[in-house]
């Protein structure tokens, strides 16, 4: 009889986490790395909510540890070393994907990250936990500085590609080398053993058995040299393909990026009760495939109306204040990653798209709609921590 509700409970809180990753999947992860393309006119609505799942699924999948880890045990510290129980995950899943899923149909870009880790400390103070002050430091100070960190570079970067004195031709490539630089730096869980990660350049170095520093320096000039050399081709052979080919990579790899942040909001609270029982023998990787999976559904059914949302209503994109957008957005994606700190994707490309709308002048850009999706994203944080905490107490108080 106990092990039936055990796994009765385990079903209900792995269909909560599913829910979960599905509102991800069609609001933050799935909406908003390829609404910059889409505004720009460089793909259409339903092929990029297409191509977001499929990306999102392979970031989750090959990226999705270090976040998953973060939220399932490193924002309330249990003295016991344990973590939330099954009614507490299920509680904090709930609240936080009803909220996401509010967002998705009245078209406001609830910030994700914020909802979860609200709801998931509410139910874990409710449970006695302790508060993890040094994680929500990490955490706030990313928060605060994705505007300003976000906006500027998409600001600076969108102003150089207006500016008469930087040649496209020129620039354009020049950016596209820092992207390949970064991207050989990206760590993967693939090219490490076990759930270990590793970047191309680190693995290539410890492959040859070369001295790692000057490997791994070497290894990032070549992919940078040979991205900007294969992107200036491009552009020289014509100027509006080459960036529309551009636009549409550094949406892919926003896309990749944002499942593997995303998905360890979803699969966070659930990732303490897989630490016991038979349960315990499931890889991680086959957990994040699980939660990948969420989000690729998510992106198919429900990405559509937020893409719109945002590559439409926010600011009326060209190419190169897309490209300007999504450069800093996939380097904080790639830093939230790296740190393992849940980050809300809109705000870091509604922040970008206004820093690049900026760089224009700014008339175009809706200080209505961001005023009130400011609005929504300190919101959501209180709204969740609240809700959560009071249902957990309730849910306790009845049973």
């Amino acid at each position: 009889m106990v092990a039936t509700n055990v796994l009765v409970t385990l079903v209900v809180a792995s269909m909560a986490s599913l829910f979960m990753a599905w509102a991800i999947g069609a609001g933050s992860s799935g909406s908003t790395p390829f609404a910059p393309a889409v505004g720009a006119n460089a793909i259409s609505v339903m092929r990029a909510g297409f191509f977001v799942g499929i990306l999102g699924l392979a970031g989750a999948v090959l990226q999705g540890a270090n976040v998953t880890e973060t939220v399932g045990g490193g924002l309330v510290l249990f003295p016991d070393g344990g973590g939330l129980s099954a009614i507490a995950a299920i509680v904090a899943l709930l609240t936080a994907a009803v909220l996401v899923a509010i967002g998705i149909f009245t078209g406001y870009p609830i910030a994700t990250a914020f909802t979860v880790t609200g709801a998931v400390v509410g139910v874990g103070l409710a449970m006695g936990g302790q508060p993890a002050t040094a994680k929500y430091v990490e955490i706030v100070a990313l928060w605060v500085a994705t505007p300003f960190v976000g906006g500027g570079i998409a600001f600076a970067t969108a102003w150089l590609l207006r500016h008469e004195a930087a040649p496209e031709r020129l620039l354009v490539p020049v950016l596209g080398g820092l992207v390949a630089a970064l991207l050989a730096n990206v760590r993967f869980v693939l090219l490490a053993p076990g759930a270990q990660q590793a970047s191309v350049a680190g693995a290539a170095a410890e492959t040859l058995g070369t001295p790692p520093l000057p490997t791994v320096v070497g290894l990032t000039l070549v992919a940078a040299a040979l991205g900007g050399g294969l992107l200036y081709r491009d552009v020289r052979a014509d100027s509006a393909a080459g960036q529309r080919h551009f636009l549409l990579v550094l949406g892919g790899l926003v896309a990749f990026s944002a499942g593997g942040s995303q998905v360890g909001l979803a699969l966070g609270p659930l990732l303490p009760l897989l630490g016991e029982g038979p349960t315990a023998a499931i890889p991680i990787t086959g957990v994040l495939l699980f939660g990948g999976v969420g989000l690729l559904i998510g992106s198919w059914t429900g990405a559509p109306r937020m893409i719109k949302a945002l590559s439409q209503d926010y600011s009326s994109l060209g190419p190169r204040r897309s490209i300007a957008a999504l450069i800093p957005s996939f380097v904080i994606a790639q830093a939230a990653v790296f740190f393992g700190i849940p980050v809300s994707f809109n705000e870091i490309i509604v922040s970008a798209i206004v820093g690049s709308g900026a760089a224009a002048g700014g008339g175009e850009v809706s200080r209505e709609k961001m005023a009130k999706t400011v609005l929504a994203w300190a919101g959501s944080l209180v709204l969740a921590f609240g809700v959560s905490y009071g249902v957990f107490v309730g849910v306790t108080a009845l049973f």
